[in-house]
């Protein structure tokens, strides 16, 4: 036997204990089907935002930027690291689990945090296009402009950083995090202060996601 197939023993053995655990049964599947609940309504959501009129932020830094389209590059590093967070999510139930937790509890910060703070776009913004982020928007051919504060772009990356847990996949994961919350300031896609609050928020939510995902009832059984 070679080391991939012990390797991939180790990884069902992970996941078999795992899913005997009760707690993490449940946590699974009510987080995944809040997360798909939430992606579903983001279409709807995002509608409404882009319809109200907001107030457009004297930025100093974006206008020393000249506006580049940058979207492919961004298109490339988000989603190469969200393959690779899969990768290690199948890899380590505990990741995953961590992860889902701490994005469903994201997605309802961006809502409230977008709600209560309304903006409108930056000057010289380009529309970032991404074929599969898109879906979530209700389309390829619309492009939301107003889901400014927070940086959900800059938050996902820097939460990427924080599930991993070996030092090297941090490390892509924070240089990851770095090249999207400049490309996004570059293809003036964001405010400074949404790429700054990104990481502001994300540590937080990280950290009361970790809690709720590992932590266990009392009198915690098995099956």
């Amino acid at each position: 036997m070679n080391d991939k197939d012990l390797q991939n023993q180790r990884i069902a053995m992970a996941w078999r204990t795992a899913w005997r655990d009760r707690d993490f049964r449940i946590k699974t599947i009510t987080g995944s089907l809040l997360l798909i609940a939430v992606l579903i309504f983001f279409p709807y959501f995002f509608g409404v935002i882009e319809r109200r009129h907001g107030i457009r932020l004297n930025d100093w830094l974006l206008a020393a930027i000249p506006p580049i389209d940058v979207s492919g590059l961004t298109f490339i590093v988000i989603w190469s690291m969200t393959i690779f967070l899969w990768v290690r999510c199948a890899q380590t139930p505990r990741i995953f689990l961590v992860t889902l937790v701490s994005l469903l509890i994201l997605c309802f910060s961006r809502i409230l945090s977008i709600s209560i703070v309304p903006l409108d776009p930056p000057a010289g913004l380009i529309p970032l296009t991404d074929p599969i982020s898109s879906l979530f928007y209700g389309g390829p051919k619309v492009f939301i402009t107003k889901d400014l504060f927070y940086s959900g772009h800059t938050a996902t990356q820097f939460l990427i950083f924080l599930c991993l847990e070996k030092k090297k996949d941090k490390l892509v994961a924070l240089l990851a995090t770095i090249t999207v919350g400049t490309l996004v300031l570059v293809q003036h896609v964001h405010y400074t202060v949404d790429v700054a609050a990104a990481f502001i928020f994300t540590w937080p939510i990280y950290l009361l996601g970790k809690k709720i995902a590992l932590r266990k009832p009392q009198n915690a059984s098995p099956n």
